[in-house]
């Protein structure tokens, strides 16, 4: 509610009806020692306009950069349509109910983002989502560890190129439960990873799930049809991490190698949420019908009532609130409701077409900054093979030094790949979504060249001329 509607008429007439002779009254049972009291700090109440005038305020001076990190969190244009109908009072909930009784909209706007994510992945089954990206692949490894029948292991084999912050969620939430991280290297020129690396990783060990991430970290696209044709040979499930904008232009889960591949999740910001600093963001989980009764969370079905009306209810929810704890498939999956709202909203809004022509723009402004970026002398691409969304460089002088003077320059110029993969170090991943311009990538390749020239001369100073 952006205002609130009650004089102090009204209040007096609300307390008046109740009997309550001030608003501290209804509060009369908290003992005095467990208030707050008064609170000194909190300055004197402003006006809408003063209130207007210094949030502008603070917002100046945060600036607003020119954004070039990716790494999982994207700048992407969000139609003004989405958050309109999103905020609206029907929908505004970040917390969506989980009652059988939940109102019809509510389950049919579910619903259609199961039928959306079913889509793009080409799996059978969505369940209405999860926290994020990352506890969404927690989700996936936990499932695909009890529902591999045909392996007793509890080893998941999980790339080193998969994004870093997921890996350690993962650990995080399945260490506990006896599941065993094996850790699968890169390629060191092209930066995928190869069946051979994985191979090596399985050590004859035996293990219960592959993940695959498409693209990987460092936006280089894998061998995906050999490397799930590989583990399901070897009995193993395949989990497939995959972003939902990349999806309308590479090859969905579902038709990897042979049979395809058996889980897919990503992370859903880049459809229709804004960056806000860290989040929240939502997860997505889909995976084949053979294994539905594993899937954490709930899934919306459509049907027809006793008058052949179109109605929506929950139909699965294997969950601690509704089933035995020993029998829920998660005691911490929850959806988010009303970023799936937004996310719902903005796919339907661009259509299949319109998330095609996203994903084109992107990769063609990655490439053109690629190339840019690439201009500058001592600025190479980190790997060869090709990429998606992002580009992996190497750079002739420190990274973070860079990306300070960068920022000084107004321009967050990248993630800093040393932070992760010290042996790739200086290295910079970058990303150019299709809000960057031209004018954009060509200020950003301007400041880079002076930047490094600036670097260089002071390592390498003119050295004194002697008669």
């Amino acid at each position: 509610m952006p205002f609130v509607p009650h004089t102090e008429e009204d209040v007096t007439a609300m307390l008046a009806a109740i009997g309550a002779g001030s608003i501290e009254d209804l509060f009369d049972e908290i003992p005095t020692d467990l208030r707050a009291g008064h609170l000194g700090a909190v300055p004197s109440a402003l006006s809408e306009m003063e209130v207007g005038r210094l949030m502008a305020a603070r917002a100046q001076a945060d600036g607003q950069a020119l954004c070039f990190i990716g790494a999982g969190a994207y700048d992407h244009h969000v139609p003004a349509a989405v958050w309109q109908l999103a905020s609206r009072g029907e929908f505004y909930s970040a917390y969506t109910p989980y009652q059988a009784e939940a109102s019809q909209g509510t389950l049919q706007l579910l619903y259609e983002f199961q039928s959306m994510m079913t889509a793009l992945t080409g799996l059978d089954v969505s369940n209405a989502s999860l926290y994020d990206g990352a506890s969404a692949l927690a989700e996936a490894v936990l499932m695909a560890v009890r529902a591999n029948h045909k392996s007793k292991s509890r080893r998941v084999l999980i790339p080193r190129a998969l994004h870093p912050l997921y890996r350690r969620a993962v650990h995080a939430i399945v260490h506990n439960q006896g599941i065993e991280l094996v850790e699968v290297g890169f390629d060191r020129a092209g930066g995928h990873t190869q069946v051979e690396q994985a191979q090596a990783a399985a050590a004859d060990q035996g293990f219960a799930a592959l993940v695959i991430a498409q693209p990987n970290f460092f936006g280089v696209m894998e061998e995906v049809d050999a490397l799930t044709d590989w583990a399901q040979s070897e009995g193993a499930l395949v989990i497939g991490v995959v972003n939902p904008v990349a999806l309308a232009l590479l090859k969905p889960p579902g038709d990897w190698g042979a049979a395809g591949a058996d889980i897919a999740c990503g992370e859903g910001q880049p459809l229709g949420i804004p960056l806000a600093s860290g989040g929240p963001y939502l997860g997505f989980l889909c995976c084949k019908q053979a294994l539905v009764r594993q899937l954490p969370g709930r899934i919306v079905g459509r049907t027809l009532d006793l008058e052949g009306k179109e109605g929506f209810t929950l139909t699965l929810q294997a969950r601690e609130q509704h089933i035995r704890r020993s029998k829920a498939t998660s005691n911490i999956c929850t959806n988010q409701g009303l970023l799936v709202t937004a996310a719902t909203i903005h796919l339907a809004l661009l259509g299949a077409e319109g998330l095609a022509r996203v994903a084109a723009a992107c990769h063609a402004n990655t490439r053109r900054l690629t190339a840019l970026l690439c201009a500058i002398p001592g600025v190479e691409p980190l790997f060869e093979r090709q990429v998606f969304h992002e580009q992996a460089l190497r750079l002739p002088a420190p990274t973070a030094d860079l990306l300070r003077s960068l920022a000084a320059h107004n321009i967050l110029g990248g993630y800093d790949l040393g932070l992760e993969y010290p042996e790739l170090d200086p290295a910079l991943l970058v990303c150019a979504t299709e809000t960057r311009s031209e004018a954009d990538m060509t200020a950003y390749a301007a400041k880079l060249t002076r930047v490094i020239a600036t670097r260089t001369q002071a390592r390498c100073p003119v050295e004194p001329k002697f008669a």
